[in-house]
């Protein structure tokens, strides 16, 4: 067996062009383009990657993006009064804080000042809470590309034993919560987790979100398993790899995602997707909020 790949650049290509026939009607309707805002602390490399691709996916789209840049050793009341200037623009329609901030910041205190109407990442409290209800306002992005790929794919979750590896609030816990709303039974691995590959083994779907390379090898992985790889690591060679022995594994799995190329893009174009609601509702007729359910 070999497994196919599930081409994370395609399907998100197919997803922006009907994103970007979604922003061209509403622009010719409304007047109004879709914005984005990214506020960026710091000189990290890799964060300041991200949101150059992410600068880029807005501007292939039609979206307006905004760079709002800081030193690393701006205080964090700056950064608050930015994000709450933003919250009031109109024009501004979602708001991204690029992570990991400097330690003197609170990251949560942060996360919580956007308006929840703009929180186009979906980490804002209310967003990530609401998944326990099974609904939220936007999605969190990774999670959503991860449902997204697997729909692609024709994957039906429901029934299905899924096993998440790592447990952290941007990737694992939000996509158990997902997964629990389609009616997968769901198992939440972690640091402390001991013997994982019974875990692991079990898994009609698994998903490994760590950080670590070829934490997962073949024998960890059920014959015929979807095996979602979320990790990206830069290894001293300077090859980016996932958290999965991608070659191994590749023989043994049904599906299977690339590093880089397989959840990466689905991530940024779902960010570009929330972008463009958060338009369409700040330009739709006034009416009663109807949360979104964060579907597949």
């Amino acid at each position: 067996m070999t497994a196919r790949l599930l081409d994370g650049k395609a399907i998100a290509r197919d997803i922006r062009d009907k994103i970007k026939t979604r922003v061209a009607a509403l622009q010719a309707r409304t007047g109004v383009q879709p914005s984005l805002a990214v506020i960026l602390v710091g000189q990290n490399p890799a964060s300041r990657l991200y949101v150059r691709n992410k600068v880029k996916a807005c501007a292939e789209v039609g979206i307006r993006s905004t760079l709002h840049e800081f030193p690393a050793d701006v205080d964090a009341a700056t950064v608050i009064a930015r994000i709450e200037a933003l919250n009031c623009d109109p024009q501004v329609h979602g708001i991204l804080v690029q992570l990991p901030l400097p330690a003197h910041h609170d990251i949560h205190s942060v996360l919580r000042t956007i308006a929840v109407e703009k929180d186009v990442d979906g980490f804002h409290l209310y967003n990530v809470g609401g998944l326990v209800l099974g609904e939220t306002v936007f999605p969190p992005c990774t999670p959503y590309g991860v449902m997204k790929l697997l729909d692609a794919a024709g994957v039906d979750v429901a029934g299905k034993n899924v096993t998440i590896v790592g447990a952290s609030n941007i990737v694992g816990k939000p996509m158990a919560l997902m997964m629990l709303r389609h009616e997968a039974t769901v198992a939440i691995c972690h640091v402390r987790t001991r013997d994982l590959a019974q875990y692991t083994i079990l898994a009609d779907i698994l998903i490994v979100a760590a950080g670590v390379p070829n934490l997962i090898i073949p024998q960890m992985v059920k014959t015929g398993a979807v095996v979602i790889d979320v990790g990206i690591n830069r290894l001293p060679d300077g090859r980016l790899v996932g958290d999965i022995d991608f070659e191994g594994v590749r023989k043994k799995a049904a599906y299977v995602t690339p590093v880089p190329g397989g959840v990466g893009p689905m991530t940024v174009t779902m960010l570009l997707e929330n972008t463009l609601v958060a338009a369409e509702r700040a330009t739709a007729p006034p009416r009663a909020a109807e949360p979104v359910v964060a579907a597949k």
